[in-house]
């Protein structure tokens, strides 16, 4: 299976986190509505379109990153760790971040402190490895290690 033999790590406060904000009256245990995600994986686009918000990104992991900051900036909050995975940063040309769909008139400095050393940490591994060339098939389990922690961060 390739890239798909590579340890998933998945936080546990991140989970209690989600399961919190389903629980908590926020998120009334249909999360998918209540949430937006904001991706550059066109298999997210493709499997959870019809059930929630998906902002389509053209454009690298930073840009993700960056628009995703733009949304906390608003007072929105994140529901995912941006860099959720033990894929390093720069390695992985595709990631789904999660936030919420409805914002505050705050901005949540956890949040805000999270993407900004997610962002710091992408171009730290950028600049002193580069991201690789990778194969489609590679391509391919990318998007599907990508795909698969947000379907069980959600489920």
């Amino acid at each position: 299976y390739g890239l798909l033999s590579l340890f998933f790590c998945v936080s546990k406060n991140l989970i209690i986190y989600l399961r919190n904000y389903k629980n908590n009256g926020q998120g009334g245990g249909q999360m998918n509505n209540k949430v937006i995600m904001v991706t550059n994986n066109m298999l997210i686009g493709e499997k959870f379109n019809e059930k929630c918000q998906v902002e389509f990104i053209i454009g690298d992991v930073n840009e993700v990153f960056k628009t995703v900051r733009d949304y906390i900036h608003k007072g929105h909050e994140l529901l995912t760790h941006p860099l959720m995975s033990s894929v390093k940063p720069n390695e992985t040309p595709y990631r789904t971040v999660v936030i919420s769909k409805y914002y505050k008139n705050v901005v949540d400095m956890e949040s805000l402190n999270y993407i900004e050393e997610s962002i710091y940490s992408l171009e730290k591994f950028q600049k002193s490895c580069g991201t690789p060339a990778w194969n489609d098939n590679i391509l391919k389990d990318f998007r599907l290690i990508d795909y698969d922690l947000i379907y069980n961060a959600l489920n």
